[in-house]
Order: C-alpha cells, then structure tokens, then sequence
C-alpha cells in the first residue's frame, strides 16, 4: 500500500510518503525552493505544487508515480463553502477553490505517468488529526485540531480508535483562533501566516492588562466550540509598520492574546476529555505550534500525556492525509519514530562538496569530542548530520550549536541570524539530566514545550534562558540519536553541563538549510566559527581567514 500525501491549498507546500504503514519520507518544498513558506497563503498560489518534494519523496522509496496506489490531498473542495457565506473577507476564494478542484490534473503533470484517477480528497482538518493521532506514539487517541481554516472550519475535536476518526466537535468558521492570533501578528507589525512564533516570544515580555478586553472577543462556548472574532486591535493599541519599534503596549497585547488563547484551550480539551476519556491528547494545526499553551495544556490538562506532531502546520497535512488513507484502507499505520524523514547525504557525497568548493577539512576520528572542544572554548558551531526534519524546528540535524553558559550567547546567535534580539534560543539535554534542569512535560524530543528552567541552574545556563524562565527544550536520547548524545556528554565532560544552545541553521527570511550547498553557503555568510558537515570539520579560520584555525 503506497500512499502519497500532498499539502499545496493554503502554505507550506509538502510531501510525504506511507508505504504498508511505515513512513518513508517527508519533506517540505521550501527545502527544495529556499523560499520561506513554499509560498504565501492566497489563492492565486493554490496551484502550486509540492512538485520537488513530491518526486524526492518518490526516488527516495525508488518508485515512480505509477507504482502509487493513492495520492491523498489535504483539502477536500466538496466540504468548502463560499467564503461570504463563511464571514470571510477572501474574495479571489473561489479561484483558490477552482485550483484545488483540478488538483488531479495538475498532479499528473508533474509526475508523469501518475493516474489522476488515484487522487483522492482528505478534509483537511482530518489530515491534520491524521498527521497527530495515527503518527502518535499510541496510533490513536483524542485529538484537536486547531489552525486558521479549513474548508468551512477551523478546528476538530475528536477521537482515534483503531484507526477510525470520530468527530464530536467542529467550529465553523468565521470563527478561529487561529485567523485571531494572525491578525495580532499583522497589527504588531509581523507577517501574517508566518510570524505568530514571534508573537509568542513577544508575549513573555508583556502584561496582559488588556486580557479583560481579549475575552470579549475569544472565548470558549461551553459545547467544545469558541467564539473568535478580529477585535478593533487600533483602539486599543495604535498598530505597528515593520519599520518602527516594538513597544511595551505591543507586549502587553501580545501577553494578553497568549494568556485569552490558553485560556479558550483549556476549556476545549477539558470538554474533549469529557467525550474522549483516555490518558493521550494528541495535538495538531498550526496553534499546536504555540509551544507555551502547549506546556499549560501538558501541566492543568485532564489528560496524562500530550504529543505533539513536530510538523503540527499545514506541512503535516502531507503526511496526516496519507496516514489517513493508509488506515482507512486497513493498513495500521506505525508510529512516527522519528522528524528526520527528509533529505540525507553519503559521506562520500559531503566530501565531494567540500572539494568542489574548496575547502580545507578534517575528518577526526573522535568528532564529538573535536565539536565539544569547540563549544567549549566558545565558539559557534553549524552542525549538518542525517536526515534533515520535517517541520520548523531544528532537532540536531541542521542546528546552530552553542555554549550556554556565556549570556552574550542569545544576542551572538540572533546577530548571526539576523533576527530581532527578543527572540529566545533552544537548549538540547541529554534525556537522562534533563529533569534535574528542567521542570515540564518530559521527555520532549520535539522542542513543542517550554519548561521552568531549574534556578538552581539559570545562572549556569544564561543563554538558554527566556526572560519568563523558561526554556523550549529538546532532550536527546542515547538510542534516538547516538552522535548527539555523544556530543552533550562530552562538553558536559569539559564544562560540567549536559546542555547546549540549539537553534536552526539558516538566516533570518530564509528556510533551514537542507542540502550541502545549502550549508556551505550559509557557513560562508554568517560569522559562524566551525561547520560540521558529517563527519568533516571546516574552520572558519582556515577557510577564510582571520578566525581560529
């Protein structure tokens, strides 16, 4: 049974690929473009296509379209309404509604030889349970769904069991929590549909005097739906351009919307849990991205356990779709066991593109403890290993690397990436130290909780330290991720902390790095001291000059 998943309607384009239940590949067509996003969410953009993604997907399983027995699409137009008819301001929506009607067609061109025939429609917020609840660690469960919009929604609350969804709640737009919290972004001056994770760090600096306010506005109805409606954000706070400066009111607003948005999520997986029972609330849709709701759903939840799909937005939908069709076909579909399913490289092939660029390497027989040196003695380094992940966050494979210890750090790393300076950086722990340090749900392989950082340890780790204390952490497993966890026990040998500065490889405006070339170029843009590209180690000094050697 191959089943290949398609997210292309709304924004980040993506492909996945179940074969007979196991998950081959994921990967999302920003990797492949260096365009953020793949693309921006409007309608004149719903009919492009994850095209690159989709044929690295197939190669990489060594099939060609025609070996498909289903390609899965994560929208299904026959569900959609007009969007005034929704309480939508989206005139061109039928156009983007006409794209994804000819979807088949359009597949079938940039696979050649694909069926049309086999494309079949997935809701999309049933991809998005799909991509949670059957990826998840017990391959069913209660899910919510919660993003901007579907095709008449914008949330789902249901259940998984033995591979079949039941759905007891779905809210129907204009109403979302998600729409709600893009235009905060849009009105503190960020991009809409893309910088809602700058909001949420913009939160923590921020009181929520203006929370009486929100709540008139978002609130929960008590029948496991809400009510979320655009407030008059001007009158309240004068609306900020890109250009000008972020001010305590955009905090204090910020602090309010995040603090309304628990507070609504709360309400509904407390009502899910009434429906559902059970111990597993599994997350997904772009909200389930908001890694602070997620650890005070974690921690005053009804449920013992919450899991997180770490590719929670639409780029999951991909791989929600494909899983749903592989279950609804009576396959059992495997849970994920890992966010490294994109593209990976031979030794011999990285080797070959230090040649080609000309650069002095070495390749030291101990590269955990040469990497550990390095951080040790404070210097940055760009850590490119494996499989690259699926979703926005870096998990060790394509990682900025750097000491926690010297607070300089957190400006050192936002100035390398270009980006603004309230921003927090991740730390990475070993599984085993990490509840010493760090108090929330454990463990966290996904970075999609924050912890309480320890005050015991706030001082030693300054620069992993958000300015509410806390800390979006990854713990690495000895088992998940061997070289990693190498590398956390030697600069914890060296430093006595078991802790590192994890963020992603790219620039500001720029997707993740994904390929060799990728990381080569950025290593030559940024003031970064070491790239590890696989086993090989370039200096910044040697490659360039006036650095260490």
């Amino acid at each position: 049974m191959r089943v290949l998943g398609i997210n292309a309607v709304f924004h980040d384009p993506a492909a996945a690929l179940v074969v007979d239940g196991e998950i081959v590949a994921a990967a999302e067509e920003e990797r492949f473009s260096r365009r953020k996003h793949g693309k921006r969410p409007v309608p004149f953009s719903a009919w492009e296509m994850p095209e690159q993604a989709a044929r690295w997907c197939l190669c990489q399983a060594g099939l060609r379209p025609d070996d498909l027995d289903a390609v899965a699409y994560s929208f299904d137009p026959a569900m959609a309404s007009e969007a005034a008819r929704l309480g939508l301001d989206d005139p061109w929506d039928h156009l983007r509604q006409t794209y994804v009607r000819q979807a088949p067609s359009f597949l079938s061109d940039i696979l050649p030889g694909l069926d049309p025939g086999v494309v079949q429609f997935v809701p999309h917020h049933v991809a998005h349970a799909g991509s949670a609840a059957l990826a998840g660690p017990e391959g069913g469960g209660a899910v919510l769904v919660l993003d901007g919009r579907g095709e008449s929604t914008s949330h789902l609350a249901g259940k998984y069991t033995r591979g079949h969804l039941e759905t007891f709640a779905a809210q129907r737009l204009p109403h979302s929590v998600g729409l709600f919290y893009e235009g905060l972004t849009e009105h503190v001056g960020f991009l809409r549909s893309s910088d809602e994770y700058k909001v949420m760090a913009l939160a923590a600096y921020g009181s929520p005097r203006y929370l009486p306010k929100v709540r008139q506005y978002l609130y929960s109805t008590g029948d496991g739906g809400f009510h979320a409606l655009n407030p008059p954000w001007e009158e309240w706070v004068q609306r900020r351009l890109p250009d000008q400066s972020v001010t305590d009111e955009h905090a204090d607003l910020a602090a309010s919307v995040q603090a309304c948005l628990e507070e609504v999520l709360l309400d509904l997986v407390r009502w899910l849990h009434g429906r559902s029972g059970g111990r597993l609330l599994c997350l997904a849709g772009g909200v389930a991205l908001n890694c602070v709701a997620n650890a005070r759903l974690a921690a005053e939840g009804p449920y013992d356990h919450v899991w997180v799909q770490p590719a929670a937005g639409d780029a999951g939908t991909a791989l929600g779709a494909a899983l749903h069709l592989t279950a609804e076909r009576g396959r059992t579909a495997r849970p994920m066991s890992g966010a490294d399913l994109g593209r990976g490289w031979t030794d011999a092939e990285l080797e070959s593109w230090l040649v080609r660029a000309a650069m002095p390497y070495e390749r030291p027989a101990d590269l955990a403890s040469v990497v550990a040196d390095e951080l040790a003695a404070d210097r940055v380094v760009a850590w490119f290993q494996g499989r690259s992940e699926y979703g926005p966050r870096a998990l060790g494979h394509r990682s900025l690397l750097a000491n926690p210890a010297h607070p300089g750090n957190l400006e050192r790393l936002n100035e390398i990436k270009g980006r603004e300076q309230f921003r927090p950086v991740a730390p990475m722990v070993l599984a085993e130290r990490a509840a010493e340090i760090f108090h929330g749900q454990l463990p966290s392989p996904y970075m999609v909780f924050v912890h309480r950082i320890d005050e015991a340890w706030r001082e030693r780790i300054p620069a992993a330290v958000h300015v509410d204390g806390t800390a979006r952490i990854q713990t690495v497993d000895h088992a998940d991720e061997p070289l990693l966890a190498r590398l956390l026990a030697r600069f914890e040998e060296r430093t006595g902390l078991p802790v590192l500065i994890n963020t992603s490889l790219n620039t500001a405006g720029r997707p993740m790095v994904d390929d060799p070339r990728d990381a080569l170029e950025c290593f030559g843009s940024a003031p970064v001291d070491v790239l590890v590209l696989g086993p090989f180690v370039v200096r910044r000094g040697a490659a360039f000059g006036g650095g260490p050697t």
